[in-house]
Parts: structure tokens; sequence; C-alpha cells
């Protein structure tokens, strides 16, 4: 079973996610929680193997949160949820460890399949919110494409198409049935293009990828 925390000020939304995951035969809903405060305390007493965290709580947000839960209880994954979606907090988020974030109004299946993901270590952003990132990258104005090019010249065929799809904002499972391949071999076809890319996490390879101009067309 994948043990999760719900954290959300909300009484309503807790209750609403709660009875999302109950559809869920291999997800238990072991705590919930009103603050990113309580939140720490929750993953610190128990297994949690997944923490759905609100962005703004009192009592401690959710992005506080994120960074005492990746250091007290590093076996926890956190997925942040939110009706935001703003970049700050996204790279906030990523940086203290989130391995997800997902909009508020994410459907039913999609939340179900954030979770189960994340249990297994995935990290998962909403595409929109992939999208909307390149985008404020692109209004900076700023040039990359040739140290984006040079870049990319280092991958494999295999490792520019993962990244391809990882800039569409795909997931690991969804990128292997594209292509054809295990989810296995993506992980490992992306673990290599992070690190010949010397991007910290999705969005950078994304953003990265769109420089280099691998997203001209959708697939």
């Amino acid at each position: 079973m994948i043990r999760v925390l719900i954290a959300d000020d909300e009484n309503l939304m807790r209750a609403g996610i709660r009875l999302i995951l109950a559809n869920a035969p291999d997800v238990e809903v072991v705590a919930e929680v009103g603050d990113g405060g309580a939140a720490v305390r929750a993953c610190r007493e128990q297994v949690v193997d997944v923490a759905l965290l609100d962005i703004q709580m009192p009592g401690g947000d959710g992005l506080g949160a994120v960074e005492d839960i990746a250091r007290e209880s590093p076996h926890t994954n956190v997925v942040m949820l939110t009706a935001f979606g703003e970049d700050g907090h996204v790279a906030r988020a990523l940086r203290a460890g989130a391995k997800g974030f997902l909009l508020k109004d994410t459907g039913p299946s999609e939340l179900i399949r954030a979770v189960r993901l994340a249990a297994e270590g995935e990290s998962i952003l909403a595409p929109q919110i992939t999208r909307r990132l390149i985008e404020r990258h692109l209004r900076s104005g700023t040039d990359r494409t040739s140290v984006a090019r040079r870049k990319t010249d280092q991958l494999s065929d295999a490792e520019r198409d993962v990244l391809r799809l990882v800039g569409f904002g795909l997931s690991n499972a969804e990128i292997a049935r594209d292509l054809y391949i295990s989810a296995g071999t993506v992980k490992a076809h992306l673990s290599r293009v992070l690190t010949k890319l010397d991007c910290a996490n999705r969005v950078q390879a994304a953003i990265l990828a769109h420089d280099a101009g691998l997203l001209a067309d959708r697939p």
C-alpha cells in the first residue's frame, strides 16, 4: 500500500482528496493535517510514502514543510498541490526536494496517477506548469540556443527522443508508451540526460530542450 498524508487547511479540500484516493485500491490515507508543521511531525512519527501538501497554510506553509520533510523524513516523496501554480513556488518547491507539482483542478485519475508515480520516486509536473515556465523563460529574452545545442549534441538519439518528450510534459510511463520502450529504460535514459546536460530536474531539461529547438513539432 502507498501511505499518503494530506496537508491542506481547507476541510472540504482534504475530504475531496481523501474520497478520490479511496478509489485507488493500492493507496491508503494515513494522516490528514491542516498546516505545514503538523505535516512535518506526521511524516516524522510514521511511515508516509507520499505527502500531498498545499502551498499556503497557516502555522507553516507547504513550501517550508518540503524542506523539513526532505531533511527529517527523506523516504517521503512530496507532491505540491495548489490552486496557484506560480513559477516562483514551483522553482522553490523543486529546489527543496518536491517530487511533483500539480494544480488543484487536477482530475481524479491524474491525482491517483501522480501519487503512484511519486511513490516510485518519479518527478511529476503538470504539463501546463511546464509550458508556463518555458514561456516565462522565453520572455526573459535570453538567447541560449547555441549553448543548448552544444549540450544536446552530447546526447544519443534515444536520449534526445526522451528529452524531447520530457519537454512536452510527458511522464516516464507516457514516454515509454510513445517510444515503445520500458519505463525502466526511460528512467535510465533520463538520468543520463540530466547528468550530461547538468540539469537538476525535468523543468530545467524541458527549458533546455526548447532552447535547442527540439520542441518545434508537437508529438
